[in-house]
């Protein structure tokens, strides 16, 4: 009985890690990210992005937003210039139901004597990069990655575009990291 309680869990738990949006991001150290007060999108890079118009208009309105909220204006001398860059990859999913004898889940009777059903699935999962570069130095200084499952349905497409770049963007500008002095402090 306890083992039919846990199946729905079990099943939910499954459901929902295969839509999660999986986010990582590096910046440099060194640079004191207080003095960005403004940004503006990179053209030039953007323009090599191979995605349709459509979805670079999506990303960017979700990036723009996302700063704005964050307190940067854009400007047309930013103070950081913001470029994209995407990746793409199908993935293949197969899955074989087996019902008779044999190995598997328990025994049972099969009236086909062929064993079972084969299903197979696709799915697109898409890499976002964001990077921001110092526009001065034309240099990077923070890059946001976030990966996760692409649809062709265009009002699921705005939900997915404005979490990934969402939950990327939550991790800038980084975390200070504590001084050794201050964590010997605490011991």
């Amino acid at each position: 009985m306890k083992t039919f309680k846990f199946l729905p869990l079990l099943l939910l738990f499954i459901v929902s890690s295969c839509d999660t949006v999986r986010v990582y991001s590096d910046y440099d150290k060194s640079v004191d990210f207080t003095q960005y007060k403004t940004f503006a999108f990179m053209k030039s890079g953007i323009d090599k992005v191979e995605i349709s118009d459509l979805d670079k208009k999506r990303i960017l309105n979700a990036i723009d937003q996302q700063l704005q909220a964050k307190g940067l204006t854009k400007s047309e001398t930013p103070d950081l210039l913001v470029n994209i860059f995407t990746k793409s990859r199908e993935e293949i999913s197969v899955n074989q139901f087996n019902a008779g004898y044999g190995y598997g889940w328990g025994w049972g009777w099969n009236p086909y004597m062929y064993g079972g059903q084969t299903y197979v699935s696709s799915s697109t999962e898409g890499t976002l990069y964001i990077d921001l570069i110092d526009a001065k130095k034309k240099e990077l200084i923070w890059q946001g990655e976030g990966t996760g499952t692409l649809s062709k349905d265009m009002a699921e497409k705005d939900a997915i575009v404005n979490d990934i770049v969402t939950q990327i963007l939550a991790q800038y500008p980084p975390a200070k990291p504590e001084k050794k002095e201050n964590k010997e402090k605490k011991k």
